[in-house]
């Protein structure tokens, strides 16, 4: 680890990017991942990285959205598995939902190692991608999924996720919930709800959120679900972003 004092303005952000370079080592994240990382570390400096209102919101109308599926399953990429893997596998737990490792740079030997290191931090299943079963509207190697997992999935959560696969998702009439970092991201105008968030900080208060709410009746939480509006929350977040930074 980076030898930063606590004390330091970056240290959360200099140890995230600890964990993302030891990624690149282990095998899970790629490097092209990193870049992907930067850019969303610009964002987060932009909204003040904490996680503003407009993020709760959407929090909310996630863990709704996740509790009332009938068939929820958990996308796992590289730099999700490097980052959160905990909560990955926390969330699975809570919801009953497989987490599926799906990436964008084809590799075997990374696919393995991102299924490898799920499983050591707890996972008791992770579905791996198959040659058998394959998503419509997409022509990239995340088009390749689970019989069991994805493909019939009602409800799919994709972290840190790449536009043209939210939206051939969409297409196929599923509903995507995401955490993006840059609000006007195709994944982020595509998705059914959008957490415009860092991703350390989004799981942890998306299973909190799912944890207070799991034990409301389905129509309180599709009151809920009825309530959010995506385009709402990005236009919010822009404006945040936008925002003088004097009126902080």
């Amino acid at each position: 680890m980076t030898d930063v004092p606590e004390s330091h303005p970056r240290y959360i952000s200099l140890r995230i990017r600890d964990v993302m370079t030891a990624g690149v080592e282990r095998g899970i994240t790629s490097a092209h991942g990193l870049i992907a990382h930067g850019r969303g570390e610009a964002f987060d400096y932009l909204i003040g990285e904490r996680t503003q209102a407009f993020a709760k919101e959407a929090i909310r109308g996630a863990a709704a959205m996740l509790l009332l599926a009938k068939h929820a399953v958990i996308s796992v990429n590289g730099n999700t598995a490097a980052l959160v893997p905990h909560n990955l596998v926390d969330l699975g737990r809570i919801l009953d939902a497989p987490l599926e490792v799906n990436i964008f740079h084809a590799s075997a030997p990374r696919e393995q190692a991102i299924q490898n290191h799920l499983l050591k931090n707890g996972a008791a299943e992770v579905l791996m991608p198959t040659k058998e079963a394959q998503l419509s509207h997409i022509d990239s190697n995340r088009k390749f999924v689970h019989p069991d997992g994805i493909l019939n999935a009602d409800v799919v959560f994709v972290p840190l996720e790449d536009g043209d696969r939210c939206e051939a998702l969409r297409k196929m009439g599923k509903e995507v919930v995401t955490v993006d970092l840059n609000p006007m991201s195709r994944t982020a105008k595509y998705a059914s709800v959008t957490i415009v968030d860092n991703v350390v900080r989004a799981l942890p208060a998306l299973i909190q959120e799912i944890q207070t709410l799991r034990n409301s009746a389905p129509a309180v939480l599709q009151e809920i679900v009825s309530g959010f509006c995506n385009e709402s929350v990005l236009s919010a977040a822009l404006e945040w972003i936008r925002r003088e930074p004097e009126n902080d």
